[in-house]
């Protein structure tokens, strides 16, 4: 079954059809960078670009970084603040004219690697971060999804963890991996006091980059890097979209 996902970041937006039976991208995946302002209509405007692009008529899954409810955008921390409260499912649907899901960016990266992925047959509780613009996070137990955690919020010396450890931070302030690291196992060992993950799946753009750092991370869960790297958000959001086929 091919369905095609789409990946809203604070960076950019990228999308493609997904074989969600085996969680293969079927053709290259369209990037674009988000509009400034990026305000809802101005990113659903990219949406119906990507659709297009694609030449594609079906279900459409869409992830958003920040807290979904129902289709409903509820925070906007790294994005145009018009996202909070906005109905983006209703939105995204009149503007494509096609059945649309909308889901929180790091739980539908979750939901790639938990069924095809790093998390694949993990027992236990198995946490994934996608460091990027900013943090985000994802929790399974036993491969069932608490969705909408937003641990990238979570306070670390008194600032939200990921104003201190996301990818954003490390290159704006031209951090160092050990540097950098040394941010992030901060942020861990929180994470490992509240949670006790079995297994850390390290995601986002820079975990392409894991064999540079991925030593210098500690926590008492075993950490790997996503098997999707960023593509993982485009497979969940085609996986959570296919049951519309249904």
């Amino acid at each position: 079954m091919i369905t095609l996902g789409i990946d809203i970041g604070g960076s950019g937006i990228k999308g493609a059809p997904v074989n969600v039976e085996t969680g293969e991208l079927l053709a290259e995946r369209l990037r674009i960078d988000t509009p400034e302002p990026s305000t809802p209509e101005n990113c659903a405007r990219i949406v119906q670009e990507i659709v297009q692009h694609f030449n594609y008529t079906g279900p459409v899954g869409v992830t958003f970084p920040a807290v979904v409810k129902h289709g409903v955008t509820l925070t906007a921390a790294n994005v145009h603040k018009q996202w909070v409260n906005c109905d983006a499912q209703t939105l995204l649907q009149q503007v494509t004219g096609l059945p649309v899901v909308v889901l929180n960016d790091a739980d539908a990266a979750g939901i790639a690697e938990i069924n095809f992925g790093a998390g694949k047959g993990v027992p236990g509780t198995v946490a994934l971060f996608t460091f990027g613009t900013g943090i985000g996070s994802a929790f399974f137990t036993d491969g069932v999804l608490l969705p909408n955690t937003e641990f990238g919020h979570l306070l670390i010396r008194e600032k939200d963890a990921e104003h201190r450890a996301s990818a954003k931070v490390k290159q704006a302030k031209d951090l160092t991996w050990q540097q950098w690291c040394k941010r992030v196992n901060e942020f861990f060992a929180e994470i490992d006091k509240l949670f006790s993950p079995d297994l850390i799946i390290f995601g986002g753009g820079v975990s392409k980059k894991f064999a540079k750092f991925g030593a210098l991370l500690k926590s008492n869960a075993t950490i790997v890097p996503a098997k999707f790297l960023n593509d993982a958000g485009i497979i969940g959001a085609a996986m959570a979209a296919s049951k519309l086929h249904k």
